[in-house]
């Protein structure tokens, strides 16, 4: 059994019903409740050897707090035309127009007018693009400062982390770092490219983050306070990697 594995999930009753996520955990010693603070998905954990049914009372007992909980997320926002969306540390409307292929015109991202309904998944590709070139770039920069190469640079839409480095020295980023200001990138980019050469937290690993971005501690709060908003934007419609 790995760390953890998702077995099932049921329906808290209400209106409306919250669906929880059941996962049993070999690390568990307790029953436990979360509420992602980036999305609002409700995960029950239990102990390898505990009993399905008695978690499942645990939840109802726990509504209370679950709904007061899910009470104070910020409202999720559907991208679509007319809305607005973070791009680079600033706010740009997504519009649609006589265009072939999504342009970005000053504030404004401008999609094709035949493919309105599919807004969700053009802007996603476009974000995605930008987030590659620019962290690509980044990843460079560093890594030429530190005399490193590195491997693959992959892109996803993780919830639990803004970046990754693998012993095999592959990058994988969340692209939505590319709704950040630019200076926040950077900083992601520079964190993991300094795992290249020390796979940890040391004080030897933050001395190089500092040698290669030295404005960290403002990047790096600026992820703690502002960086779960990036994830109330919902792009549905499609598969995300």
């Amino acid at each position: 059994m790995g760390k953890a594995e998702a077995e099932r999930s049921f329906l808290l009753d209400g209106d409306p019903p919250v669906e929880v996520l059941v996962r049993r955990s070999a690390r568990a010693r307790r029953l436990s409740l979360r509420v992602s603070a980036l999305d609002g998905r409700v995960t029950l954990t239990l102990p390898r050897r505990a009993e399905v049914g008695e978690a499942l009372a645990f939840a109802r007992s726990r509504a209370g707090w679950i709904r007061e909980h899910l009470a104070r997320q910020p409202e999720p926002v559907h991208v679509r035309p007319g809305v607005r969306l973070p791009l680079a540390g600033g706010m740009v409307t997504i519009a649609t127009g006589p265009v072939r292929a999504l342009r970005l015109r000053g504030d404004s991202l401008v999609i094709p007018e035949h493919r309105a309904g599919q807004a969700a998944a053009v802007v996603r590709g476009w974000l995605k693009g930008r987030a590659r070139d620019a962290l690509a770039t980044a990843c460079d920069r560093h890594a030429t400062a530190l005399g490193r190469g590195y491997g693959r640079l992959t892109l996803r839409d993780t919830r639990s982390r803004w970046g990754s480095c693998s012993a095999e020295g592959n990058l994988m980023f969340s692209w939505r770092l590319i709704m950040a200001p630019p200076e926040v990138l950077d900083y992601v980019a520079a964190h993991e490219v300094a795992h290249l050469v020390e796979m940890n937290h040391s004080p030897a690993f933050w001395a190089l983050v500092e040698k290669l971005f030295p404005a960290h501690r403002a990047a790096r709060r600026w992820l703690r306070e502002h960086g779960t908003g990036l994830h109330r934007y919902r792009f549905d419609g499609g598969c995300e990697d």
